[in-house]
């Protein structure tokens, strides 16, 4: 079984290669995803499709500053080519991410990439 550092590294590459299905299968059926700058998205078929939506959205990359593990935790310290900087929380369970919060400048986003402001 994975440990969740692993499954950061794998959810990373998945991300990058913008493999919804690949990132879908690493979250537990009924994982909750809460990007804190949006509503929580629950289960893995609605984190697949907001993946799916925000990869159509705009080109994402996360670059790996740091990876820690702690227990059942993983924390991913992350920036984008366009200098953004943000970080995600992954509690991993047998293998498998049951919950996940990303902390990162919604705003700063939507304007690098010439999006519309809410």
């Amino acid at each position: 079984m994975l440990r969740p550092k692993e499954v950061v590294f794998q959810w990373v590459d998945a991300f990058n290669r913008q493999d919804t299905e690949a990132i879908a299968g690493l979250y537990h059926e009924d994982a909750v995803n809460h990007q804190v700058a949006n509503e929580p998205v629950a289960g893995r078929e609605a984190i697949r499709a907001m993946f799916a939506a925000e990869f159509a959205m705009a080109d994402m990359t996360a670059i790996v500053e740091n990876i820690f593990e702690d227990g059942q935790w993983a924390i991913l310290e992350w920036r984008d080519p366009l200098g953004l900087r943000g970080c995600g929380f992954f509690h991993v369970v047998h293998g498998k991410i049951l919950i996940q919060r990303g902390y990162w400048d919604k705003l700063s986003f939507l304007k690098q990439h010439n999006l519309p402001l809410e």
